[in-house]
C-alpha cells in the first residue's frame, strides 16, 4: 500500500512540473511572436518631419529637395513633411520651430543658420539637423571647444567650400588687383565668419581688403555702390540675404565693371563671375541619410560629426564673364543656365 501511495505522489509531482513548465519550442515560438509584433510596430511607424527654411532661393530650395528626396527614397510613404518658409525673418523662424515642438515632430530640419539657432533655443530633446549652415561652432556659440560634434541634440551638414581655396581662386583670376571688397549681411553670423577668414587669407596675398556690410535687403543697393567705388574685385560669401538679392547686386556691380567672386553657385549664377561650388542638393540628400540613421537605426545625434560636401568644383558664369571681358582658365566649368 505504501508503495502504491508513493508511486501516486511521484506521478502527481511529475504531472505538476509538466503543467507549469514551458517547452523550448514554446519559448522560441513566443519570442518569434514578440519579434514579429515589434517588427510590425516598427514598419507601421510614420515619421513627421518639420522643415524650417529661412528664405526661398535656389541654394536653400535645392537642399530642402535633396533632404526630402533622400528620406522619401528610404521611407516611402512612412514620412511626412511640414515645410515652412520664414521669408528671411528670424523671429518667424522661432514661431515656426516652436509650432513643430508643440506638434511633437519626430525631427526638425533647420535649413540655414537662423532656423538652426531658433530650433536650438526651442528644444533640447527633439533631434535637430541643420543644412546650408557654414560653421556650427559659430552658429551655436561653441567656437572655443568645437571638435566637429555638438554633444547635444544637433548635427547636420555644412555648405562651406574651403575658404583658402576660394582665396586662391581670386588670386588666380585677378593677380593684379589691389583692393577687394568683402560684401555681406552683418545679421548672418556665418557670413561674418567667412569674410573674416577671407580677409586673413587675402591679406597674406597682399590685397587690401575692406568690409562692406548691409543689415538687410533695404540697404544692399547703397552698400554695393560703396563697394564698387572702393574695390577692384568684390567677394560675397554664402550669404542668404545676398542670394535673395542677386539682381540688385548685379544691376549695380556689373555696369560698374566690378567682378564678383562668390561663395556658392546660386549667387554666382545671379551676379558673380566665378565660384568654388558645392551641390546644395547633395548636402540636403546627405542630411536625409543622417535623419534616417537617427530615426530608424537609433544613431546618437550628440556624437554625429558635422558632414561636408565631398566634392567642390571651380565654376564660372559665362554670360557675365563675356560681358566684362574676363577670360577664365580651362579647368573651370560653366554654370548651367
Amino acid at each position: 500500500m505504501k508503495k502504491v501511495l508513493s508511486s501516486l505522489v511521484m506521478l502527481i509531482m511529475v504531472l505538476s512540473f509538466v503543467g507549469c513548465g514551458t517547452s523550448p519550442s514554446s519559448e522560441t515560438e513566443s519570442a518569434n511572436n514578440e519579434s514579429e509584433t515589434s517588427n510590425q510596430v516598427s514598419s507601421d511607424k510614420t515619421y513627421n518631419i518639420g522643415i524650417c527654411q529661412l528664405v526661398q532661393h535656389e541654394a536653400l530650395d535645392a537642399a530642402t529637395k535633396g533632404f526630402q528626396d533622400s528620406l522619401t527614397e528610404l521611407l516611402g510613404d512612412k514620412v511626412s513633411f511640414d515645410l515652412q518658409n520664414a521669408q528671411g525673418d528670424s523671429p518667424t523662424c522661432a514661431t515656426i520651430v516652436n509650432q513643430f515642438v508643440a506638434n511633437n515632430c519626430d525631427l526638425i530640419l533647420a535649413n540655414a543658420t537662423a532656423p538652426l539657432q531658433a530650433a536650438a533655443a526651442a528644444t533640447n530633446s527633439i533631434p535637430i539637423l541643420g543644412t546650408s549652415v557654414t560653421d556650427y561652432g559659430v552658429a551655436l556659440g561653441m567656437e572655443e571647444n568645437w571638435n566637429g560634434k555638438t554633444g547635444v541634440n544637433i548635427s547636420g551638414t555644412s555648405d562651406l567650400a574651403p575658404l583658402d581655396k576660394q582665396a586662391e581662386m581670386l588670386k588666380e583670376l585677378f593677380p593684379d588687383a589691389k583692393t577687394v571688397g568683402l560684401l555681406y549681411c552683418s545679421a548672418e553670423p556665418n557670413s561674418q565668419y567667412q569674410v573674416e577668414k577671407m580677409m586673413s587669407y587675402l591679406t597674406e596675398y597682399g590685397y587690401k581688403c575692406e568690409y562692406f556690410s548691409f543689415v538687410d535687403s533695404n540697404d544692399i543697393a547703397a552698400v554695393c555702390t560703396g563697394a564698387c567705388d572702393k574695390s577692384d574685385v568684390i567677394y560675397i560669401p554664402t550669404d542668404n540675404t545676398a542670394a535673395s538679392n542677386t539682381e540688385v547686386i548685379k544691376n549695380i556691380c556689373i555696369p560698374a565693371k566690378k567682378p564678383i567672386i562668390t561663395g556658392e553657385e546660386g549667387i554666382c549664377k545671379g551676379c558673380g563671375i566665378a565660384t568654388l561650388s558645392i551641390s546644395y542638393y547633395d548636402i540636403g540628400h546627405k542630411t536625409g541619410e543622417m535623419a534616417y540613421d537617427i530615426l530608424v537605426n537609433g544613431a546618437d545625434i550628440t556624437q554625429m560629426d558635422i558632414a561636408f560636401s565631398p566634392n567642390v568644383e571651380k565654376k564660372y558664369n559665362a554670360a557675365i564673364c563675356a560681358e566684362l571681358g574676363i577670360k577664365i582658365p580651362e579647368d573651370y566649368k560653366a554654370i548651367a543656365k
